[in-house]
């Protein structure tokens, strides 16, 4: 009973999210995309600095999966752009606004955040470390 109630709640929610997405004009998608990708940054700075993460590192065992090409947030981001055509208005809108979030805060993070504090925008395109790519 209490699951059915839960679920119940969410399709509505989900209805009213879709039905507000659908009628936001483009300039809204964008803005709410930036601001998505000041929320996505944050993440990626605490992990980062705060939690002393690093991807080239600390993902290492994905490269196996990705034959050693490295898959940064902002391709998820590039994908879904031209995804996003499949589905209705309101979908579409929300996939632009979590897309250009997305690819806003990978570019922010590497080109802003990361050169600026490293040196280097450490935007690797393989995992330097993974047999593939370091063969001689």
């Amino acid at each position: 009973m209490a699951f059915s109630v839960l679920l119940f709640f969410f399709a509505v929610m989900y209805n009213k999210i879709l039905a507000h997405c659908a009628a936001l004009p483009f300039w809204k998608v964008l803005v709410y995309g930036l601001i998505l990708a000041l929320l996505f940054e944050a993440v990626t700075i605490a992990l980062r600095f705060g939690f002393r993460l690093e991807s080239t590192r600390d993902t290492a065992a994905i490269g196996t999966m990705t034959f050693g090409l490295r898959v940064h947030h902002g391709y998820i981001g590039l994908l879904l752009m031209p995804l996003a055509w499949c589905f209705p208005l309101g979908l579409r809108h929300a996939l632009w606004v979590i897309a250009i979030g997305l690819i806003f805060s990978d570019l922010a993070h590497h080109f802003l955040v990361l050169w600026p504090i490293t040196g280097s925008p450490q935007f690797d395109i393989v995992y330097p470390q993974h047999p593939y790519w370091s063969r001689q």
